[in-house]
């Protein structure tokens, strides 16, 4: 079967920052597609890239065999794209702008008639739908951006982010949603956060770091490839390095431990890989004060794909998002200090 997008050696460049060094992705048609990675990885990058907002400085992007760089035009006709930032205007009701919306892609007019009720049913709108969407709530917001997406019925749907910042019940109905849209035959991409979403969505996934893909599959297969289940502990709530480098030595020469993991940017915690055995969890902690080690917190859980990022890179994406979100906080000081200057 040919890929729905097939993405090969993308490069994208902003200065000095290279934001994508070398992704290559293939979706198949009618599955969902996750894609994971702290913030600055690339992953809005690439999809910018895919949806005709970005020009890559290398690589092939294709949609239905179309190429995106070279008929970009008819490459859009096969995709929808819904933003991390809903940008709606709020003078106009939502119905106003799914008419907009029709009128950007040069829908005919008695298509658009019957489509537009269509998205406002669909996405259950009818009594907002002629309410200016600058009194709708962030989940109906949200709902109107996923109806606008649709309008022209894409063959890709391109989602990133899509349910930041929404509660509980409306991110529910919008995992249904993409469900429903999925056994209809829509392709779908996803960029998030969120670990739990992609894992109960995605039917592939892959997870990008510095600009380049360091994992994929399916999310059974690779938290599969970690092998056994994962013990967190911490000796103390902040452990010294020397305590942490002791512990790691003894834990190591278990039988039942397969791999031992310091992550220095959550105190020198400790993430065992340990065979899936009832007494594992027991052994560790008798192993531990044998050695004259304190337990502060330990647990023992299945593998998650938040225990893929960390076996892939040495760090959660949480450590990841933190790092990050550092950087930028420094940048902006330096750029400030400059301006002062």
């Amino acid at each position: 079967m040919d890929p729905a997008v097939l993405i090969s050696g993308l490069k994208k460049r902003y200065g000095s920052l290279e934001a994508v060094k070398d992704v290559s992705l293939s979706l198949q048609p009618g599955e969902i597609f996750g894609l994971l990675g702290p913030n600055g990885a690339g992953k809005t990058t690439t999809i910018r890239c895919l949806c005709t907002l970005a020009i890559p400085d290398a690589g092939r992007i294709e949609v239905n065999g179309i190429s995106v760089l070279e008929n970009p035009r008819l490459a859009r006709q096969y995709l929808g794209y819904i933003a991390q930032e809903v940008a709606l205007d709020k003078v106009l009701t939502g119905r106003e702008l799914l008419q907009l919306q029709a009128d950007l892609y040069h829908m005919p007019a008695k298509v658009a008639r019957d489509r537009i009720p269509q998205m406002i049913e669909l996405l259950e709108l009818g009594d907002w739908a002629d309410q200016k969407t600058g009194t709708y709530s962030g989940g109906l917001r949200k709902r109107l951006d996923l109806a606008l997406g649709l309008l022209h019925q894409p063959d890709v749907l391109v989602l990133d982010e899509p349910t930041v910042g929404l509660d509980i019940e409306t991110r529910s109905a919008v995992w249904q949603f993409l469900r429903d849209l999925k056994a209809a035959g829509t392709t779908i991409l996803i960029t998030s956060h969120y670990l739990e979403e992609v894992d109960a969505l995605a039917d592939r996934v892959a997870i990008i770091d510095r600009g380049v893909v360091i994992a994929s599959g399916t999310p059974n297969a690779l938290k599969d490839q970690i092998g056994g289940d994962r013990i967190t502990l911490r000796i103390r709530e902040f452990t010294p390095d020397d305590e942490a480098e002791q512990a790691k030595t003894l834990l190591q020469a278990l039988p039942c431990v397969q791999e031992v993991i310091v992550n220095e940017a959550q105190g020198n915690s400790l993430n065992l890989v340990v065979e899936a055995q009832a007494d594992a969890l027991m052994t560790v902690q008798h192993a531990l004060k044998g050695g004259n080690l304190p337990t502060f917190g330990i647990a023992q859980s299945r593998p998650s794909l938040d225990d893929v990022y960390l076996a892939a890179t040495g760090r959660t994406l949480l450590d990841a998002e933190i790092a990050a979100a550092g950087s930028r906080d420094l940048k902006a000081e330096r750029k400030q200090a400059m301006k002062g200057s």
